[in-house]
């Protein structure tokens, strides 16, 4: 059972967080325009805001072993403080993910574990902040509920989060929720006339419902989700008849235009339909809002409104601080928005000679807390496992067979045909399903996996495979696996002959589900149109056939034949909306994490021999080209890509520092 979180008194915080709005330059600082025009009965109330920070902490690569000035809280968090001596009232809110996604959050999970009286490094740095509230996002599930129940017993800020229940009730109001639903902060605040009235502030929290799917096997039998818009239409109301001046939703779920569906992932767009929600802090889809990032009806870019409201999404991993400023009215009875703007300010940019610059410096108190299990994450990721007789490199891994995919898909057969051997789906051809994780997108032009010849360590190992997903296999058919490698060619735009220099890769698809299946062969034809959806995953035409010449032993698969895949328990559960993986197909879910499995079979092979087979190409399209986008690194291995008789040549500089290259059809 999770512990609830440290209570404070509501205004204990008042001094540090709230500082006294006045319209004039206070200290050499000019106020924004909403603290500068504040007349009598207005005030400026400001909502900072971090999201899916993924333990980054320092502004350090892990996976490169080197520091990173486009990553973490240390960076971020001198925004914050800068917000801070501003004149203006604050809070300071967190919208989840914070305790899964790189080296130091493995380590604190599977190698030092936590006990009673532990503070994890994340929790202590964002203590050292003093967040006013925050939510869970998705990944806090995947080391558990007691290890997630250690983690929650040390922070100092209320978790809120109004979808995840031990069990649903009839109503919303009746389900047995894990966190409290919301909390209200009651805060003093100045108008611009001097005058003191209180204000209470509302915050509730929201988790997509797909980690019932994602970490079933922390959660399934024990824990249910209900729709984020229909716990958000029962309990926002609530929080207005318990006096609630403003609502703000912290909504670890991303922001998609596309019609509302029951059980949504990316429901934001949609809470900006529930009446009485005032601000909406996004996450979970790692983008940044507002910014060009999107667009689409109800979506005003210069104000970061959403239908009205404004609302706020942070980038990820500490890249960005978000704020929201609303100008506040208090009619004689309480507090209402008059104006609000949105801006999601980041830690660096990238120069005209695409170097990196940082913008701020390291907040030295989150630094001093999270040292000790920094300092134990780098001894864990430079531990040596093996060594490697070719390098591994993801750089090519969305255009052709691609090594740092291989090896994961080598790994997962060797250990999955011991878990077989003798069973009854010993006979079964037995396949293995990968991904490129790290292929730039996002993460930037140095978001690769670079492994040279030679040592392998841990910190290889995490960067080949980024998530603590556990191995599962399902069992399937030819009709269902033809159609899983329908889903994962979506990743690639329709190319009619003739075409020169068409974008390849469609930017709403994401590396992580363009699927490789290791184990039979096939080509992928671009003419075609793709049979599903990029970002859904939905049937868009059922009369396209962009896999051919599909085999498994040199024969043409049936599409009745039988066949076994090993994959990870995200995917295995329909994880990506990929057929013949939904949960129902699941025969085997092994104790181990594919990461795990991998650094096993490195140890026990020695030496690795990672190269690419090539079981999959690109169909002929005559005289057409098409144009990628990926890390300059790439270059260095240009020739061994010409050597597998790919025409890939590289063309120029792309955009955000990326080089673009030129692959013959």
């Amino acid at each position: 059972m999770l512990s609830g979180p440290c209570r404070r008194n509501p205004l204990s915080l008042s001094r540090r967080n709230f500082l006294v709005s006045s319209a004039a330059m206070v200290g050499g600082v000019v106020l924004h325009p909403f603290a500068a025009k504040a007349q009598a009965g207005q005030a400026h109330l400001r909502i900072l805001s971090t999201t899916d920070l993924h333990c980054h902490i320092y502004p350090y690569d892990y996976y490169a072993d080197k520091p990173n000035d486009t990553v973490g809280l240390s960076r971020t968090a001198s925004l914050i403080e800068a917000i801070r001596s501003e004149a203006g009232n604050s809070i300071l809110v967190d919208n989840g993910d914070y305790i899964q996604g790189n080296p130091l959050g493995d380590y604190m999970a599977y190698k030092k574990g936590m006990k009673d009286g532990d503070t994890h490094p994340v929790i202590a740095a964002m203590n050292t902040l003093e967040f006013d509230a925050g939510t869970v996002g998705n990944h806090e599930f995947n080391y558990g509920m007691d290890f997630l129940d250690h983690v929650t017993k040390t922070t100092t800020r209320p978790i809120v989060c109004a979808n995840f229940a031990r069990k649903l009730g009839a109503k919303p109001e009746d389900d047995a929720l894990v966190f409290q639903p919301f909390t209200i902060l009651e805060r003093q605040l100045r108008d611009g006339a001097g005058k003191e009235r209180p204000i209470r502030i509302g915050l509730i929290g929201f988790v997509p419902p797909q980690i019932m799917q994602w970490d079933a096997g922390h959660l399934q039998g024990k824990y249910e989700t209900r729709d984020i818009i229909e716990a958000a239409r029962v309990w926002v109301p609530e929080m207005r008849r318990q006096g609630a001046d403003v609502v703000i939703a912290l909504s670890h779920s991303g922001l998609s235009t596309d019609p509302a569906t029951p059980g949504m992932e990316n429901a934001s767009y949609y809470l900006a339909d529930i009446e009485g929600i005032d601000g909406i802090v996004m996450g979970h889809a790692h983008g940044v809002w507002p910014s060009d990032d999107y667009s689409g009806e109800g979506l005003d870019l210069p104000t970061g409104k959403i239908k009205g409201v404004p609302a706020v999404m942070a980038g990820f991993w500490g890249s960005h601080m978000g704020l929201i400023d609303l100008l506040l009215e208090h009619d004689g009875k309480g507090w209402k928005v008059a104006d609000a703007v949105s801006e999601a300010r980041p830690i660096s940019r990238r120069t005209e000679d695409r170097k990196i610059e940082a913008l701020v410096g390291d907040y030295a108190p989150a630094l001093a807390a999270a040292k000790a299990g920094h300092e134990a994450t780098l001894d864990y990721v430079r531990a040596e496992v093996g060594q490697t007789d070719a390098p591994l490199f993801s750089y090519f891994a969305q255009v052709a067979d691609d090594p740092s995919v291989q090896i994961v898909s080598l790994a997962q057969l060797w250990y999955v045909r011991q878990l077989l051997k003798g069973g009854e789906y010993e006979a079964l051809p037995l396949l293995s399903a990968a991904a490129p994780f790290k292929a730039g997108g996002r993460g930037g032009p140095d978001y690769y996996t670079d492994v040279p010849k030679g040592p392998v360590a841990i910190k290889n190992v995490a960067d080949l495979y980024l998530y603590p997903n556990t191995l599962q296999v399902v069992k399937v058919t030819g009709a269902q696996l033809k159609d899983w490698l329908e889903r994962s060619a979506g990743q690639f735009n329709q190319i009619t002959a003739g075409t020169k220099d068409a974008p390849l890769l469609n930017p709403d698809f994401r590396s992580y589900n363009f699927d490789v299946i290791d184990g039979v062969t096939y080509r992928i034809d671009l003419s075609q149109p793709s049979r599903y959806n990029a970002d859904d995953g939905k049937l868009l035409d059922a009369d396209a056939n962009r896999i051919k010449d599909l085999a498994y032993d040199g024969k043409p698969v049936d599409p009745a034949q039988e066949f076994v895949i090993a994959t990870n328990n995200y995917r295995a559960s329909g994880g990506g909306e990929f057929p013949g993986a939904d949960g129902s197909t699941v025969i085997l879910a092994a104790p181990d994490t594919n990461r795990d499995v991998l650094v096993r079979y490195i140890v026990e092979q020695g030496t690795i021999s990672p190269k690419a087979d090539a079981n999959w190409r690109f169909a002929p399209i005559e005289g057409a080209t098409a144009v990628f986008e990926t890390g300059p690194k790439a270059r260095d291995y240009l020739e061994t890509m010409r050597a597998r008789d790919l025409a890939i040549e590289e063309i120029g500089e792309g955009e955000g520092g990326f080089t673009r290259f030129r692959i013959t059809l």
